[in-house]
């Protein structure tokens, strides 16, 4: 039974993306986001608990990436396809109304927010190039995808609990949302070194920058509440480059 809970928890995060998809099908951005912020919860867990039990497996692993693909690759391109679609046309997506019979007559802009779905596509190669990458056992290269779906679902929560002129001005500006589409694209596959936060050991001298970033966290969501999390993405990238592991 032991050796059966990591993908326990792991089943639990495929679950918590499908019901995150339902959500932001339906135009509910807040819920489908803390749907797959669980997701990205348990997903951090069950590695752990694998790691604890000694109960890794190549089922597991297996499992592990097609959750992630749902909870941190489908998601988040589907949220960004209705900001993408509320930014250019004030209303999230309906496939039924898009494809009614005098959906073709209508300005070809209304097809511009399938363009987050790219988002879909960089998340499934940055996976699957994960699971035959050697080089990637105790860190990343590349944006991992939990940490790309953190970014993007982080929008439609500052806007929701954020909401300023400002905020609404700068997020559903439809050429800033293509743009970090692309953007999310590139870092996930880019080759770029970032370190993992995966606790061999507990010391702080072999795991001081994910204590200083883990520090870092806690103070920036204290203060900045969801509009901390694009800053916490960067600051990863940033400390990743600058700070060299001994």
């Amino acid at each position: 039974m032991i050796k059966h809970i990591p993908n326990i928890i792991t089943s639990l995060n495929l679950l918590c993306g499908c019901v995150a998809i339902m959500f932001a099908m339906s135009g509910e951005l807040v819920t489908a986001s803390f749907f797959a912020f669980l997701g990205i919860f348990f997903d951090f867990f069950d590695g752990l608990a694998a790691r604890l039990l000694n109960a890794s497996t190549k089922v597991g692993l297996e499992l592990d990436s097609l959750a992630d693909m749902v909870t941190s690759g489908v998601v988040p391109g589907f949220v960004m396809v209705q900001l993408l679609s509320y930014a250019t046309t004030g209303n999230y997506l309906n496939i039924n109304e898009l494809f009614a019979d005098n959906g073709w007559n209508e300005s070809m802009m209304q097809f511009l927010p399938f363009i987050g779905l790219l988002i879909v596509v960089a998340s499934a190669y940055r996976l699957a190039k994960f699971n035959v990458d050697t080089r990637q056992t105790t860190s990343f290269i590349g944006l991992p995808t939990p940490a790309n779906t953190l970014l993007i679902l982080s929008l439609p929560l500052i806007l929701a609990y954020q909401h300023t002129d400002a905020v609404v001005t700068i997020i559903l500006n439809q050429w800033l949302l293509i743009g970090l589409t692309v953007l999310s694209c590139v870092l996930l596959n880019a080759e770029i070194p970032l370190f993992a936060l995966k606790f061999k050991k507990w010391d702080f001298k072999s795991n001081a920058i994910r204590y200083v970033f883990l520090l870092i966290c806690a103070v920036t969501l204290f203060f900045f509440h969801f509009l901390a999390i694009p800053l916490i993405i960067l600051l990863y990238i940033l400390l990743s480059l600058f700070w060299k592991e001994k």
